[in-house]
C-alpha cells in the first residue's frame, strides 16, 4: 500500500480550500489555504510535520488576521440606496420649482416625474437647484446644492 508524501497531503488540503470558498465565497478559506501551501512547500523542502503545522497555522493565521486588520481600515461602501455605483442618479442634479406643504415636490428627471424629499427634513424647502443623495424607495432624496 502507497502512502501520500507530506506536501501530497498540503496540497490536497489546500485545493479543498480553495474549492470551498468557491462555493461559500468565504475569502478568508484563500488566506488559509495559503497557509496550507506553505507548509506543502515547508514539506518539499524536507522539514518535520511538526514544522509543516506551525509554518501552516502562522502563515495562514498571519493572513487571516493581515486580512481582517486591512478590511477594518478600509472604509465601507455606502448602503445600495445611497451608493453611486448602484443608482446612477447618485450625485446628479434636478431643478426644483416649487415646493408642497408636506415638503414634497414634483420634477421632471430623466424624462419623467419624479417625487422629491429633502435629506435635511429641518431645512425649509426653497426653489432651487438640489443634488441626489439617495433614493427612498421612488422617491429622490435631495439636498440643497
Amino acid at each position: 500500500m502507497t502512502t501520500l508524501a507530506d506536501s501530497t497531503i498540503w496540497w490536497l488540503l489546500a485545493g479543498a480550500a480553495v474549492a470551498l470558498e468557491l462555493v461559500t465565497g468565504t475569502f478568508y478559506l484563500l488566506m488559509l489555504a495559503v497557509g496550507m501551501t506553505a507548509a506543502a512547500l515547508a514539506a518539499h523542502l524536507g522539514a518535520s510535520v511538526m514544522l509543516q503545522i506551525v509554518v501552516a497555522a502562522v502563515v495562514g493565521g498571519g493572513a487571516v488576521v493581515a486580512w481582517h486588520w486591512k478590511r477594518s481600515k478600509s472604509p465601507r461602501p455606502a448602503q445600495a440606496n445611497a451608493n453611486r455605483d448602484v443608482q446612477m442618479d447618485i450625485g446628479e442634479t434636478v431643478h426644483v420649482q416649487q415646493w408642497n406643504d408636506d415638503a414634497t415636490a414634483t420634477v421632471k428627471y430623466r424624462g419623467a416625474q419624479w417625487t422629491v424629499e429633502l435629506a435635511d427634513h429641518d431645512a425649509a424647502p426653497q426653489p432651487g437647484l438640489f443634488k441626489v443623495r439617495k433614493l427612498n424607495g421612488n422617491r429622490l432624496v435631495v439636498s440643497k446644492l
